[in-house]
């Protein structure tokens, strides 16, 4: 039985490996029995405290009959930051993959992470992505990193 961390990665490959604040980009210079991956690019986000983002006081809503009012969730100010971020690591795989630079990916992201990327995979990513692994290892060093997914 195979590893669920454990991928075949080909010759070329780029293997995305990203959160809501880091993502690296590294690219197989190896082959499927010999992976070397090393890295292509690294994309990082600032992302300060709540308290330096906003603080103002939630909002409050007046109900529609009588002169009762409720409060409204605050913004969560990382929340929204991650999410961008990760619209803008999916671009530019988008980017890299419909301008020929590998032509397979395999995406290694927090759970998390994933279910905000997979509805913004482009048809470039869509047609290259030939695995996913659900597992946060963007803090890993590369070699741990190819040492966790070589099959």
């Amino acid at each position: 039985m195979t590893h669920p961390d454990k991928i075949r990665l080909p010759a070329g490959v780029l293997v995305a490996v990203c959160d809501g604040r880091r993502a690296l980009i590294l690219r197989n210079e190896g082959d499927a029995a010999a992976p070397n991956l090393r890295t292509r690019e690294v994309h990082e986000q600032d992302n300060p405290p709540t308290a330096a983002q906003g603080t103002d006081a939630p909002g409050r809503v007046h109900q529609s009959v009588g002169t009762a009012r409720s409060a409204v969730e605050t913004t969560d100010f990382h929340e929204e930051a991650e999410a961008a971020f990760l619209r803008q690591v999916a671009g530019r795989l988008e980017t890299l993959l419909a301008a020929g630079e590998a032509d397979s990916l395999v995406m290694v992201a927090a759970p998390r992470a994933l279910g905000i990327l997979r509805p913004l995979y482009g048809r470039a990513v869509q047609q290259a992505l030939i695995g996913e692994v659900r597992r946060d290892m963007v803090h890993l060093p590369v070699e741990e990193i190819e040492r966790h997914l070589a099959a």
